[in-house]
């Protein structure tokens, strides 16, 4: 009887942490894909401003200013629709990260059902053996 509840313990322990595992490893994937997307928009913006800024210092008289003020503006345009655009890629990625969690806990959820229903049935069969 204790060696049945052993061996049931044992292998419900080692499936939540094989589980545990591969939501751990989901959870990263996703974060580092996130990270990742976050850096290079960053990183594309940052240079982008570091241009304007560059072309902005040698700015002398009206004209010039005149004339950089679209590309300003166009700066500010473009960052903001990067930004926008990251944001909803960043959503899908975690919409995607979070569906395969989901399906996982479904999975785990699935299995322990199927394993308690074969459990009950072989008791059942076996009470009324007897």
């Amino acid at each position: 009887m204790y060696e049945q509840i052993n061996s049931q313990v044992l292998a419900f322990s080692k499936s939540f942490a094989d589980n545990a595992f591969k939501a751990q490893s989901l959870a990263l994937e996703g974060f580092e894909r996130i990270t990742n997307l976050q850096i290079k928009t960053l990183e594309n913006r940052a240079a982008a401003a570091a241009s304007f800024w560059s072309e902005a210092a040698e700015v002398r008289d009206f004209d010039d200013l005149k004339a950089i003020w679209p590309k300003g503006v166009n700066l500010a345009k473009e960052t903001t629709e990067k930004f926008y655009a990251n944001g909803q890629e960043v959503f899908g990625v975690s919409l995607k990260t979070s569906e395969a969690l989901g399906q996982l806990a479904k999975g785990s959820f699935e299995a322990a059902n199927d394993n308690f229903t074969k459990q009950v049935n072989a008791v059942k069969k076996a009470a009324s053996s007897k």
